[in-house]
């Protein structure tokens, strides 16, 4: 059974096949009545159009809230991120095993410390 919010929608995973399975048996993986599961494997053979279509179909399904994605792989597909706006599905760039976090490049990050001002912040 899939981890779902109280409103019954799903996390999905654009990740490295280590993100993927961990997430998998943490029990996230879900099938949609359209037979369309809510992770994709990246590997080294997936183009960057395999990419941005498979992120496009998740921020258009209604029972995603949140897109998890590995940051190295949002970079490859940064002005898709970029132009999604809309405060769900929730876009959350992650680590991978072979790439560390970078805040720097989170476009969330950037855009919530765009809302303050630093020093409003004590």
């Amino acid at each position: 059974m899939a981890l779902h919010s109280a409103r019954g929608k799903l996390v999905s995973v654009i990740g490295d096949e280590d993100t993927c399975v961990g997430f998998l048996l943490g029990g996230i993986g879900e099938i949609n009545k359209n037979r369309h599961p809510n992770f994709m494997v990246v590997d080294k053979n997936t183009s960057v159009s395999e990419i941005e279509e498979c992120f496009k179909r998740f921020v258009k399904r209604d029972d995603i809230d949140i897109i998890l994605i590995n940051q190295n792989l949002a970079e490859m597909i940064r002005h898709c991120i970029d132009s999604h706006t809309s405060p769900i599905p929730a876009v959350l760039e992650i680590p991978s095993k072979d790439h560390p976090y970078d805040a720097s490049k989170d476009s969330i990050l950037r855009r919530a410390r765009g809302m303050f001002n630093p020093d409003d912040i004590h």
